[in-house]
């Protein structure tokens, strides 16, 4: 491995740091550390240094040797390019919580990473594709906000998609890359953490969708449109800088979604052509036509006055009645207003899901297919494909393999 010269490391360290959320200066080897899942403890070790002098070094108190920034790369797993070239931020960034996240830094350095990967892969293969939907952000910016925006919306970029107003949505990471939208996936330990996007001003679109197991793929998929809503209805709020959620319009883009994925008159036919079938089964079919959560298809039928609210309980007592148990050992709530369902989030946790999807049912696969296009024209090493997939050498080398005399 090739080493810098010392004093342009030293100063790399002891200054390369680069402002994440430009409100203050976050040390890059921290962010590796803390997105590869690791604890400083275990870089220490790995690196052979104390826990306090390698935390010395991340925080930027100690210039280190440049042997030992070697040792400290090597235990991240990463050049040392990685270690010391700052990554730039995206600025026109949607990402905000409703609790403040202590790894919210790492899944923007993530995100950027991946980001800059992907456009140097198009650039290689010279495929770029043009974002489908930026001509509704003007029409549809122009409507008053609101519940009648957000159908509108969702109306308008089923069209411009090309999807029949009957069609279900089968494959949404197909759709919505074909349209344009780059869609990353990362793993975050959190249930207060689903998704953010990045415009189109910092190579996006982007949609980043958090797959953590404990996530339904129901989530994973609302999730993926409830962020195109706020690209095509809020593209002119994002902001890396601001961090709290809008209700306003997290409840639009909640609407956007569930419209996006359920369109209303076809709903209405699916639900009326099951009524010989219980209520529960009902509700379960048409979850999995649309692939949604039961949520969704409860606040639906909410909105109709033959059900109302009331279709909450009835649903929770009838699904206790067949299966015996409620839905994860919860306790059964009291009716819930269509309101009160936009003000939350249709449900998170895979364990509360009944008659759950699989992570099948929620592939991206454009990235691997430049990948593979790149690898076969000979216009990249097989390491820096493994590295654009996040893959060690060995499993890029199987995978490339398996490509061998297949169409």
């Amino acid at each position: 491995m090739h080493i810098p010269k010392l004093a342009t490391l030293a100063y790399n360290v002891h200054r390369g740091v680069f402002c994440v959320n430009n409100t203050r200066d976050v040390s890059p080897v921290r962010l590796i550390r803390e997105a590869r899942g690791l604890s400083q403890v275990e870089v220490a070790k790995a690196a052979g240094l104390s826990r306090a002098a390698y935390q010395n070094i991340e925080v930027g108190k100690t210039v280190p040797r440049a042997s030992t920034m070697v040792n400290i790369a090597r235990a991240l797993g990463v050049s040392m390019d990685d270690l010391l070239a700052p990554v730039a931020m995206p600025s026109q960034v949607r990402f905000r919580s409703k609790r403040r996240m202590r790894s919210r830094d790492s899944v923007l350095l993530n995100t950027a990473k991946w980001l800059r990967d992907y456009c140097d892969l198009e650039s290689i293969v010279g495929e770029r594709i043009p974002w489908a939907l930026s001509t509704l952000s003007d029409p549809v910016g122009s409507c008053r906000s609101g519940r009648d925006r957000a159908i509108r919306a969702a109306e308008e970029a089923r069209a411009v998609l090309g999807l029949d107003v009957d069609e279900p949505i089968s494959d949404i990471c197909g759709l919505l890359e074909s349209a344009g939208l780059k869609i990353c996936l990362q793993q975050v330990m959190s249930d207060d953490f689903f998704g953010l996007s990045v415009g189109p001003t910092d190579g996006g679109p982007a949609v980043v969708v958090n797959v953590w197991d404990g996530i339904s793929v129901e989530r994973w998929i609302f999730t993926a449109a409830h962020e195109l809503g706020h690209l095509v209805l809020h593209l002119g709020s994002y902001d890396l800088s601001c961090i709290e959620e809008d209700s306003r319009e997290e409840t639009e883009a909640n609407v956007f979604a569930s419209r996006f994925l359920m369109p209303d008159q076809p709903f209405r036919y699916e639900w009326n052509d099951t009524r010989g079938l219980s209520f529960v089964e009902r509700v379960m079919k048409l979850k999995r036509i649309y692939r949604v959560s039961y949520k969704v298809v409860l606040y639906r039928l909410s909105e109709d006055e033959r059900y109302g609210s009331g279709v909450w309980r009835r649903f929770y007592y009838e699904y206790r009645e067949l299966y015996g148990a409620g839905l994860g050992g919860k306790a059964e709530p009291d009716g819930l207003g269509a309101g009160e369902f936009l003000a939350s989030d249709p449900e998170p946790l895979r364990s509360r899901e009944p008659l759950n999807l699989s992570e099948a049912d929620f592939v991206p696969d454009r990235q691997a297919r430049l990948v593979r296009q790149a690898l076969e024209r000979e216009l990249m090493t097989l390491s820096r494909a493994a590295e654009i997939m996040r893959l060690d050498i060995r499993s890029m080398r199987a995978r490339a393999s398996s490509w061998v005399g297949e169409p």
